[in-house]
């Protein structure tokens, strides 16, 4: 048997018994579907809605680093998965990367290599919000209009080596350091009912938690390159874990999109196969979408009881 061929079996065979080892701990009935393809690199994702009235917006990255004025193709866009209609919010920036909803509407997006936040009023009107930031990353926003961020100038490196990686606020007037030292926050997330904010810190396996009051504690240890995160309005969590970019199960990819309980912390396999699944979102039925880079594509999934 050729080596290649000998490979490509063996790490098919690798991928199957990784599912079922995790599949033993739980695997959420879910039903998924991809409900846009063809897109370039999409990245980042956030959803507005429910039901029939849900709108996906998500950024694409075919340039990454490069302005529109030097040729670059990155966007932030829009798509109406009822209407099967997609449209155009934003082009320009060198480095659009996660994106949030306000609860008026406005949409939010970091430009990592520009450092900058962007702000797109419901009007249709885009500024800056934030400028002359460290590497913006990851953003989300809780219900008084409170931006929360990441910063990755260091991105890797844990404060004790001489890291810079921060997560931040901003209340409209100040910017607040909340804490330095993490190797690599890489995206946010709020949680609706108690103010929590909760981060995913790729290159140290964790995800971590901040109270309203300043609390800082570990959430979840042990992962592997968690990446993408979200809360529905119930309070459960979803993040993403992407340890082989670009590598599908089929091929022995171990990339995985999970859901936890934030009170128990017990977990549920939501998809697992996925070349690529960068960022993630829930709508408000409780449906659950992410972004698959390497594929081009925008997946749904939805639990078959409901």
């Amino acid at each position: 048997m050729r080596p290649n061929v000998a490979r490509k079996i063996f790490m098919k065979l690798l991928a199957a018994l990784a599912l079922v080892t995790v599949s033993a701990l739980s695997l959420a009935d879910y039903d998924t579907k991809v409900i846009k393809s063809g897109l370039a690199r999409p990245t980042g994702i956030t959803v507005s809605g429910s039901g029939h009235g849900v709108i996906v917006y998500f950024s694409q990255l075919p340039t990454p680093g490069v302005a529109g004025a030097n040729g670059g193709s990155n966007s932030v866009d829009a798509f109406i998965p009822s209407l099967n209609f997609m449209t155009n919010l934003h082009m320009g920036e060198p480095e659009p990367r996660n994106l949030a909803i306000g609860v008026d509407g406005s949409l939010y997006w970091t430009c990592k290599s520009a450092g900058v936040i962007l702000e797109r009023k419901r009007n249709g009107m885009t500024a800056p919000l934030l400028t002359n930031l460290a590497k913006p990353n990851g953003v989300a926003v809780d219900r008084w209009g409170t931006v929360f961020y990441t910063s990755l100038s260091t991105p890797g490196v844990p404060g004790t080596m001489g890291g810079m990686n921060t997560v931040n606020s901003y209340d409209g007037n100040i910017i607040t350091q909340l804490t330095i030292g993490e190797p690599e926050p890489t995206d946010i997330a709020v949680n609706p009912m108690n103010g929590n904010i909760y981060w995913t810190c790729r290159t140290a396996g964790v995800i971590l938690q901040r109270t309203p009051s300043g609390a800082v504690s570990l959430f979840l240890r042990g992962l592997n390159k968690p990446t993408g995160i979200a809360i529905d309005r119930k309070g459960n969590m979803f993040f993403t874990e992407v340890p082989t970019p670009g590598v599908s199960g089929a091929n022995g990819g171990g990339n995985f999109v999970w859901e936890v309980d934030l009170g128990t912390k017990k977990r549920e396999i939501v998809h697992f196969g996925d070349p690529e699944p960068t960022d993630v979102a829930v709508d408000g039925s409780g449906r659950v979408y992410w972004t698959c880079s390497s594929a081009g594509v925008i997946v749904r999934a939805t639990k078959k009881d409901d």
